[in-house]
């Protein structure tokens, strides 16, 4: 029915062609361009002093709108670790700059006790691994290093890049329906559609400094508190807040993107 109405002759001149025009994008399926809806609407948006919680939110999700460390915002509003949040709740985002300066020496200062306990340890890199980021009782394990893998088997389509046109993670092809997979051990703390440019997404927590992303995809197999394995199928691959079938990835350390290419194992 779409189609035949865009395609129906009207009479008017002028009139049919500005109308045609504004239903363009009704006719090519919803979808704008990768540049224009994901890669932008994926752009950090800088955050506001405080933030009213909404139906949908999670504490996840908010810090991964706005860049930030979801264990700070937390602190920053006493909200302990099990992360609870409600509806018409008022958050605050930012932190006035003593009450950062305390936080910056309370952390440092951690550091420095965790560094003197450790110090008999060998230093490994971020890709390697020690073991399950998540014990028995389904818990993280803050201490365990990331074992990192490819969540899909595609091409690169796209990289991580910060500049005026940012992606914050990487783009990989495929066919919609291939399978999504954790590409580490964790548990997921966002599986839903709330966050703009990302269509359904599922968020796992690694290890409470690493988080993963994977975004478009057509199905979401887990929910918000399922333990995942590294290679366990958590979704299959979509072209829902995009222009084509793909999966955006992203990995954050501490709330900021980096580059999933420096942290996946070489193909």
């Amino acid at each position: 029915m779409q189609a035949r109405w865009c395609g129906q002759r009207r009479s008017g001149g002028v009139w049919l062609v500005v109308l045609l025009v504004s239903l363009l994008s009704a006719c090519s399926g919803g979808y704008a361009p990768v540049t224009e809806q994901s890669l932008g609407a994926r752009s950090t948006t800088p955050a506001p002093e405080r933030y009213t919680v909404r139906r949908g939110d999670t504490l996840y999700a908010i810090a991964w709108r706005y860049g930030l460390d979801y264990r700070a915002v937390a602190r920053l509003n006493g909200i302990d670790n099990r992360y609870i949040i409600y509806p018409g709740q008022k958050l605050r985002l930012k932190s006035s700059s003593s009450a950062a300066k305390a936080s910056r020496a309370k952390n440092s200062s951690s550091a420095s006790l965790s560094t003197q306990s450790s110090v008999a340890k060998t230093a490994r890199p971020d890709n390697a691994g020690t073991g399950s980021s998540v014990d028995r009782s389904g818990k993280l394990a803050p201490t365990a290093t990331v074992r990192w893998q490819w969540p899909v088997a595609g091409p690169l389509l796209a990289r991580f890049s910060s500049g005026s046109t940012p992606n914050k993670g990487v783009d990989l092809a495929g066919a919609i329906g291939d399978p999504v997979r954790a590409a580490a051990t964790g548990k997921v703390v966002y599986a839903g559609s709330g966050l703009l440019g990302y269509g359904n997404l599922v968020i796992v927590n690694h290890n409470e400094q690493y988080l993963s992303a994977y975004a478009h995809n057509s199905r979401i197999f887990v929910k918000e508190g399922d333990t995942v394995k590294a290679g366990d199928k958590i979704a299959e691959i979509g072209s829902t807040g995009t222009s084509r079938p793909m999966l955006h990835f992203e990995i954050r350390r501490d709330g900021k993107p980096v580059d999933p290419l420096k942290y996946l194992p070489k193909k």
